[in-house]
């Protein structure tokens, strides 16, 4: 299991002090573990096989992820809301369940977006849930979009530009993932320190294109993607709440998919330094 704090290109990120910003883990009676605000939250668990089972839809040839479609795809929400989210959370396969924590809640099914994605694998709802957690407005993703259901790089992109011209400054990710590293144990936790995108080494990655300036730069430096603040945040305090010894950081190798990784390329990427491998 995997939890990211990112401070992705297309978001902007603003730290202030720890007293501001008070995660805490707690343990649910379905096996669940729950981060709480002020600041973030999200809910994982063990990986489930099931997720990678997948019902192909017909995708659209109409998505783009140009800052015009963008931009009506953000204008169509804002007129569905009556709040200005700050925190994006995306639940990966079988997280979903954490937007049911959310307070005043307003539920706006991928489907019934003009210009965006929608969720074709099984333990992905499809919502966009707005509201509040914990005391902070957020938007919370349930279910995301891989390339190997038939969605290009650049729609799956669509989601965090939206986020971004909706208001949000910090991004929260989780997926379930594959362990290399033979000192993690099912059931425990990795928060992100760095990653190997494989396919982006093959001029197959997200910014590969004309670049949108409005976004962010042509050329972004990915040397603190994933917030080095938020990280230390987030074991300072699974040490506090006593299942420290079950959280570490690591580093992902994304794998294309659907099929699992061969053991050659397990061996390659472990060897490479990744500790988890996902899709």
């Amino acid at each position: 299991m995997v939890f990211v704090f990112r401070n992705i290109w297309s978001l902007k990120h603003s730290m202030t002090s720890d007293n501001d910003i008070v995660v805490r883990l707690s343990r649910s009676v379905d096996g669940y573990i729950t981060l709480l605000n002020p600041r973030v939250c999200v809910v994982l668990h063990c990986t489930d096989p099931a997720r990678r089972i997948v019902q192909y839809k017909k995708m659209s040839s109409k998505i783009t992820a140009s800052y015009e479609n963008v931009s009506e795809v953000a204008d169509h929400i804002r007129k569905l809301i009556n709040i200005k989210p700050e925190i994006g959370i995306v639940c990966g396969s079988g997280l979903g369940e954490l937007a049911n924590g959310v307070q005043n809640a307003t539920v706006i099914p991928y489907v019934d977006i003009p210009g965006f994605p929608n969720s074709t694998v099984q333990g992905h709802s499809g919502n966009l849930v707005f509201g509040t957690l914990s005391g902070r407005k957020v938007v919370v993703m349930q279910g995301r979009f891989h390339m190997y259901e038939g969605w290009t790089r650049h729609e799956i992109a669509i989601p965090i530009r939206v986020m971004k011209l909706l208001g949000v400054k910090t991004l929260l990710l989780s997926n379930a993932v594959g362990g290399l590293n033979r000192d993690l144990k099912g059931g425990d936790f990795v928060v992100l320190k760095d990653h190997l995108y494989f396919a982006g080494l093959g001029l197959n990655g997200i910014l590969v294109g004309e670049n949108e300036d409005k976004f962010g730069p042509r050329f972004p430096a990915l040397s603190d993607a994933y917030d080095s603040d938020l990280r230390k945040l987030a074991i300072k305090i699974a040490r506090e709440e006593k299942f420290g010894d079950v959280v570490h950081e690591g580093v992902y190798g994304m794998n294309g998919g659907p099929c699992y990784e061969t053991p050659a390329e397990c061996k390659m990427m472990l060897m490479m330094g990744c500790d988890v491998v996902g899709k």
